[in-house]
């Protein structure tokens, strides 16, 4: 087991191993296009407290607070992944039945499709389990939608950790499931953009795409709780968690955070699990408040959503 932990902590440590760290340069000059693109489009309508940004629209603390996100994201994850590791190579030794090869072309397919198959699971029930919503709720809490949402990432990444178990208990080397699932990450990346419209429509039926990705951003209710596909938008087509873009979603939460802080961005809702976990009169609702979806309230149902006014979202202007 020491071989394998040692080298397979030797590719995370080798930059070029890592597809995040050698993509990093585009995710910059992309960011950096869009953001230039979109430096004469007038500034949000705030209404209520929620800003209705203009198409492609960039707002200098929404993107700084992104942007800050990620980078501590990089240190967090790397601690996760020190935890997975010591775990999955046990696994891969101890449990695995077999050994799949690193060099053969149908280990990297059943690894990809894994990992997307696994991403979409994990994502719903983070979007259907108040305590792993806390820890994602995060990302979607930018009003925007552009490059630099894409790196508002979580911090708590102990739920995807646990959801990649069954991968090197089929015997995959533990390497590369971090490498699958930076490929994945990679990807998500670029769906993060209002400049990109509907692309040609087998694509759109097979992958995850930027139409796609807005739906799922969206807070308006036939969006919510949709489309959680990472590269493949097959699984939401196959287990009923599709919707299609009709209209310009209205994005953020239902309730907006209201700060560009970090730190609440990243635990207002850990807080407010605490708070109604305090307030409730059995553990019954206590439970309701930890594990319920979302929005549970004690009565079993699920508090309705606020709905949202796009009419007061302006158009893009052009730069």
């Amino acid at each position: 087991m020491w071989e394998t932990l040692t080298t397979a902590w030797g590719s995370l440590l080798e930059p070029l191993g890592d597809p995040v760290t050698l993509a990093i340069p585009a995710f910059l000059v992309f960011l950096g296009l869009e953001w230039f693109a979109a430096r004469k489009l007038e500034a949000a309508d705030v209404r209520d407290g929620r800003a209705f940004p203009p198409t492609a629209g960039y707002e200098f603390r929404d993107a700084r607070a992104s942007i800050s996100m990620g980078l501590v994201s990089i240190a967090t994850t790397a601690f996760w992944k020190f935890l997975a590791l010591i775990g999955y190579s046990a696994i891969w030794v101890y449990l695995a039945p077999w050994h799949l090869p690193a060099n053969a072309w149908y280990t990297w397919v059943i690894l990809l499709v894994g990992i997307d198959l696994l991403y979409y699971t994990y994502h719903r029930m983070a979007h259907r389990i108040r305590l792993i919503w806390a820890t994602h709720q995060a990302h979607h809490s930018s009003e925007y939608f552009n490059f630099s949402t894409a790196l508002r990432q979580k911090w708590n990444n102990s739920g995807e950790i646990l959801m990649w178990l069954p991968l090197p208990l089929i015997g995959i080397p533990p390497w590369m499931i971090f490498v699958g699932f930076s490929v994945n990450l990679v990807y998500q990346f670029f769906v993060h953009t209002e400049r990109v419209g509907k692309l040609p429509r087998p694509l759109e039926f097979v992958f995850n795409t930027p139409s796609h990705h807005r739906v799922h951003h969206g807070c308006d209710p036939e969006y919510l709780d949709r489309n959680y596909g990472g590269i493949l938008i097959v699984w939401d087509r196959m287990f009923g968690t599709f919707q299609a873009e009709k209209q310009r979603p209205t994005y953020g939460l239902t309730k907006p955070v209201g700060t560009y802080d970090i730190w609440r961005l990243q635990t207002h809702e850990y807080a407010a699990i605490a708070r109604d976990v305090r307030a409730a009169a059995s553990w019954r609702d206590r439970l309701g408040y930890t594990f319920g979806p979302p929005g549970w309230a004690p009565s079993g149902a699920v508090e309705p959503q606020p709905k949202t006014d796009r009419s007061v979202a302006p158009e893009s202007t052009g730069p």
